[in-house]
């Protein structure tokens, strides 16, 4: 078998050829931990979540690095007022690391439920400030940024006059980049207007701030990424991945710092995961078609009819590409639920057989094994896996009927590969199976959820979930030593 992927950078599917046989390293951008994670965000990290357990399944042995953005860096504006952070802390009247730890505990909780594997590494950007004042100041020796008035930016006309090419990623031509762009974030201090940031003066409302060369100041987004990747990965490593809004400018930047840096791209395959609709509509606070994981799981939306269990929620996302954008709605997610439904109940019904070593089937066990990794090992086509899933499925159920047949060693080997396809590669949960200990996770999760909102003064929505949980028999009782719940 051979592993192809689709490399964004190029723009085709390419056979993968790690840098070491047998080894990946993947480098996935995270969250900025400013607000709590969105469904869209959960669509990225779940995407891959399913490449790393993919992977992993192949064979390899793959060191998986995801970061946390925690330091505050401002909107292409330039206002110190329009720092997401600095923005936060105000409205809620906390501490910057207060917001940071609040809302990483957020993210964590959420990828939990939906069952993602952590990373291998989990490096924050502010416990790597060192590291990305040192590569500023390699920029500036090899003559790729300058310092204006404490701040420091990447040259991005110097970087093109060096043969190196901004915007080969992102297939944007630098001439009209240099046409369309307006100086937003420099106020000036920029030679280009294009020319972005690695390290910003902080101005006396800037909350965090650290000392460097150039004076108190922050450093930039794009910065942070290529620091903490190739201190964890090397000066090139094998797959960076992210959703597909961070082409540009993000990974553009990165793939300008990292060559301008060390003389090599930073990275061998650029994947990207599509973005998510709900009901054939960009999902936005601003026009109301928006919602959060947990209130899709709850079902305490104006969206969708009832609650959906995480692995429903999981089975749906995989059921597209993750390059192909991914609409949700109710109908989707009962046909999902459905569908989840029907394959756990072939898991179980699949334990019951009885196998026949005397009759010859008429389903090709080997065939459908292939076909199966043929769709996994083609840019992680999941919904053509699933697809092949279900072909299982009815073979389970015919045999279960009496109008199929399996050999003793068939019936183990379907067994053993079924599993590994749901439950390691897809990384589904079966319902039943998890019942008691997937409560008792799931109403942790809901109390700390409810008790931040309420902590927020979000009343409303610390009273809907006390209120639901009630109508579905769990009455959450307040005390001294915090909330516990009881089974009526």
């Amino acid at each position: 078998m051979q592993l192809k992927i689709y490399n964004s950078l190029t723009g085709e599917k390419e056979i993968f050829k790690p840098i070491l046989d047998g080894n990946v390293g993947m480098y996935v951008c995270g969250p900025t931990v400013y607000s709590n994670v969105h469904l869209g965000n959960v669509r990225t990290f779940l995407s891959f979540d399913f490449i790393y357990r993919s992977l992993t399944h192949l064979g390899y042995k793959v060191r998986y690095v995801r970061n946390i953005t925690d330091a505050g860096h401002l909107t292409d504006d330039g206002d110190v007022n329009n720092d997401r952070f600095v923005k936060q802390t105000r409205l809620e009247k906390l501490e910057p690391m207060e917001i940071v730890q609040k809302y990483t505990v957020d993210f964590h909780k959420v990828l939990e439920m939906f069952n993602l594997l952590p990373p291998n590494i989990e490096p924050t950007a502010t416990g790597h400030i060192v590291e990305q004042i040192e590569l500023t100041q390699k920029l500036i020796e090899r003559g790729f940024a300058y310092e204006s008035n404490g701040s420091v930016y990447f040259d991005v006309l110097e970087y093109n006059k060096r043969g190196l090419n901004y915007g080969e990623l992102s297939k944007r031509n630098i001439e009209e980049l240099f046409a369309n762009t307006r100086d937003l974030d420099g106020q000036g201090e920029k030679k280009n207007p294009q020319d972005f940031a690695l390290w910003k003066k902080a101005s006396p409302a800037h909350i965090m701030r650290w000392n460097s060369p150039w004076g108190e100041g922050f450093p930039g987004w794009h910065l942070e990424c290529t620091a903490m990747s190739t201190k964890y990965l090397g000066e090139t490593f094998d797959i960076h991945g992210g959703g597909m809004d961070l082409k540009f400018p993000h990974h553009e930047c990165e793939i300008a710092q990292g060559k301008a840096c060390n003389d090599a791209a930073p990275v061998n395959y650029w994947m990207h995961a599509n973005m998510l609709t709900m009901n054939s509509q960009r999902m936005s606070k601003s026009t109301g078609n928006y919602i959060l994981p947990m209130q899709l799981v709850t079902g305490e939306n104006d969206f969708f009819e009832k609650p959906f269990h995480p692995s429903i929620v999981r089975f749906c996302f995989l059921q597209a590409h993750y390059r192909s954008v991914l609409d949700i709605s109710n109908d989707a997610m009962l046909a999902s639920e459905k569908g989840f439904i029907r394959l756990m109940e072939a898991v179980k019904v699949l334990h019951s057989i009885n196998p026949n070593d005397e009759k010859q089937s008429g389903f090709n066990l080997e065939e459908w094994k292939n076909k199966a990794y043929d769709a996994l090992t083609d840019d992680f086509n999941s919904p053509v896996l699933i697809a092949h899933l279900f072909e299982a499925v009815k073979y389970i159920f015919a045999l279960n009927d009496g109008k199929e047949t399996i050999s003793t060693k068939d019936l183990e080997d379907l067994k053993s590969t079924l599993h590994a396809f749901i439950f390691d590669v897809l990384g589904l949960q079966s319902i039943e199976e998890n019942n008691n200990e997937k409560l008792d996770q799931t109403l942790k999760v809901l109390i700390e959820l409810r008790n931040q909102a309420r902590k927020s003064k979000n009343f409303e929505l610390s009273d809907q979930i006390r209120d639901r949980l009630l109508a579905e028999g769990i009455e959450l009782k307040d005390g001294r030593d915090g909330t516990t719940y009881v089974l009526n």
